[in-house]
């Protein structure tokens, strides 16, 4: 395991007035599992927090900030890490933040760990050696890809329920079933959890997993699922297995995570754009828990739920409003779950270019370039059923929207207000009536360049 070079003159130093230092945490897991390891954090044995500030002071800046958790900070140029000294955290209240920390320069490796809180998590390096030094089984866990958490204590930080999600979707991960059924035995805590750090693990899934599915697998296993019902309720929820062979409602949407991931370009898009698909597709069928019925279609029985796209715009809103999402993010779902069946419903051939253009407006502040990995995996969700039709749908879908340049934005308004004054009209009113009415013109293909829409506004006024 390779250390910045101001890392390990860092650790040198104190090393060299008697402290014993271990990297310690997720650089350690990283590296084992062939990542590039990037927060380094070190636990210091047998020193106490000032001489470790005093000593790394002589190296950069730095802070005590961190000492009602026994942490100094240290930055060097443009790096920054964390030295703690071992300590005990003892539970005084509800929530994630309701602890008194015991910090004990003296206490043994092992013990240390005891607060951490899965095995993988708990791994430490010994750079003089150049050796992992395992108490917990937490190298078992990574290669079996079982989270595993390291002792009782882990139930005291209800906040790390959600961490198991985002560590299972991040690392393709299962939760241990012990460690579920703590999980589930914690759900009265889930109350007290402010919502801003839920959100933040929640964006963790959505932007930085390798299989979203597992992200979800872990929740539903820990029994915190039925804290968001939008997603509980798609569980056993039937389907037309002539359509969805797949399952119910809940394995589609995994399936179609899955899909997100593997059958689009997703991993290489940027974090904001990851973090819009990912929801919108774990969110594209949350209507179906409303509109699911056993009723005639095409002469016979099916399991059908028309207009289950409407439903999933404000149960989606529901959901990322329990989360504490960007507002942003939220508009851009909704958007996209309410049009994922556009093709669904067109024309023979296709979508005409007015259909498309009003559909990148009706969109807005979501894009078609989006829509494109929803519909893809929406498609791919439905295993081993693959629509020959479907597929040639979706190519023409984009093969249009970027031939009409749509794919990242609605047209602009061709017509502005300097047209009608240019008219003799005068600003009010009427500006917006005319305006609204070109836009809309215009993406009916009345006109396409400032000349045809001057003749469409003189003969609209001539009316």
């Amino acid at each position: 395991m390779k250390l910045p070079a101001r890392l390990a003159s860092a650790i040198a130093r104190l090393e060299s007035i008697g402290g014993r230092c271990r990297i310690v945490g997720g650089s350690v897991r990283d590296a084992l599992l062939g990542l590039e390891p990037k927060d380094f954090d070190v636990e210091v044995y047998e020193l106490e927090l000032d001489q470790i500030a005093k000593e790394l002071s002589s190296i950069g800046k730095t802070d005590m900030v961190g000492k009602s958790f026994a942490v100094v900070k240290l930055w060097t140029q443009d790096e920054e890490y964390d030295f703690s000294i071992p300590r005990r955290e003892a539970k005084t209240g509800a929530g994630h933040r309701g602890f008194v920390i015991d910090a004990d320069a003296g206490m043994s490796e092992a013990e240390a760990l005891k607060r951490r809180d899965f095995t993988i998590n708990a791994l430490l390096y010994d750079h003089s050696k150049k050796e992992v030094i395992d108490y917990c089984g937490g190298k078992q866990d990574l290669q079996g890809r079982t989270l595993r958490h390291v002792s009782p204590a882990f139930s005291e930080d209800p906040l790390r329920v959600f961490r198991a999600m985002q560590f299972a979707g991040r690392f393709e991960m299962s939760l241990h079933p012990s460690t579920a059924d703590l999980c589930s035995e914690m759900r009265h805590e889930f109350w007290s959890l402010p919502k801003e750090r839920i959100w933040g693990e929640w964006e963790k899934w959505a932007t930085r997993s390798k299989s979203l599915s597992d992200g979800m697998r872990a929740l539903y296993a820990s029994g915190w699922i039925r804290f968001s019902p939008e997603l509980y309720s798609l569980v056993n929820l039937p389907q037309d297995p002539d359509w969805h062979p797949e399952g119910d409602v809940w394995t589609h949407t995994l399936c179609c995570l899955d899909a997100l991931t593997t059958e689009t370009d997703w991993p290489n898009l940027p974090r904001e754009d990851r973090c819009v698909l990912s929801f919108a597709v774990l969110c594209h069928d949350f209507g179906k828990a409303r509109r699911t019925r056993y009723d005639l279609k095409r002469g016979a029985k099916h399991w059908i739920s028309p207009g289950h796209e409407s439903e999933s715009v404000w149960l989606s809103e529901r959901f990322l409003d329990s989360l504490n999402s960007p507002h942003l993010v939220r508009d851009k779902v909704g958007k996209l779950v309410g049009n994922h069946h556009y093709l669904n419903n067109g024309r023979a051939g296709g979508p005409s270019d007015a259909s498309l253009r009003r559909l990148s407006r009706r969109l807005h502040p979501a894009t078609t370039h989006e829509l494109a990995f929803v519909l893809i995996s929406d498609h791919c969700g439905r295993p081993p059923l693959i629509s020959k039709e479907q597929e040639e749908r979706i190519h023409y879908f984009i093969t249009r929207i970027d031939e009409l340049k749509l794919a990242e934005s609605a047209p602009l308004p061709i017509l502005k207000g300097r047209h009608l004054i240019e008219l003799g009209f005068t600003p009010g009113v009427e500006f917006k009536t005319y305006l609204e009415d070109g836009y809309a013109a215009q993406l009916e293909g009345a006109f396409s360049d400032e000349s045809s829409a001057r003749e469409w506004l003189k003969l609209r006024v001539s009316r």
